[in-house]
């Protein structure tokens, strides 16, 4: 791909930008018609979680994700790997309990856990786009 001219990888690049920014749109619209569609807006205490989620990352890791993958001595971040990790399990756990209370029905349980789902690959997909060549980040 380094032989492609400039123009054509700033076009490739937004166009991931933008595919990112797609299927976050589709996750806020699933989580909203989990809401909507069965007249019951329970679903909605998931984003509480999808806010939460990405809180310890950016309070105890800052810029430095590749300490993210890697075997680290440092607490911070295991802190943050281990919060991350709760808000994660949250995110699928909310959902359960509402299902399993009988608060909400099958198919809001079915758009709730699609929603997280969606969102997962879109911030996977985020972590996946840059490689050590390249500064996908410089554009959001």
């Amino acid at each position: 791909m380094a032989d492609l001219p400039g123009y054509l990888r700033t076009c490739l690049d937004m166009g991931k930008i933008a595919f990112l920014a797609i299927l976050v749109s589709t996750g806020i619209v699933l989580q909203i018609l989990a809401c909507a569609l069965f007249n019951n807006w329970w679903p909605m205490l998931s984003v509480i979680m999808y806010v939460l989620l990405p809180m310890p990352l950016l309070f105890f890791a800052g810029s430095d994700s590749s300490s993210l993958f890697n075997d680290s001595d440092n607490s911070w971040i295991n802190a943050a790997k281990f919060l991350t990790g709760a808000s994660a399990v949250g995110s699928v756990a909310i959902p359960s309990i509402l299902k399993h209370a009988g608060l909400i029905g099958w198919g809001a349980f079915a758009l709730d856990l699609s929603s997280y789902v969606v969102f997962l690959i879109a911030i996977l997909g985020y972590i996946c786009i840059g490689d050590a060549s390249d500064n996908y980040y410089s554009y959001i």
